[in-house]
């Protein structure tokens, strides 16, 4: 097993330590009803993907 041959300063681990920091998602504009949508996901408003519709929405499915 590799063993390292030196102690790593505190400037390299914090540096290192630096990139793990949690991002907020990025929402896109649906480019069919200009909803907010995850990008590469279909729109949960109108069920569009690319341009043509990959799920029904229908108005009746809802139940209150």
């Amino acid at each position: 097993m590799a063993v390292p041959k030196q102690k790593q300063s505190h400037a390299r681990t914090a540096q290192r330590r630096a990139q793990h920091k949690l991002v907020p998602p990025s929402y896109n504009a649906c480019p069919h009803c200009h909803s907010p949508r995850l990008p590469h996901r279909v729109c949960p408003v109108c069920g569009y993907y690319r341009g043509r519709e990959v799920v029904s929405t229908d108005a009746g499915d809802q139940t209150a």
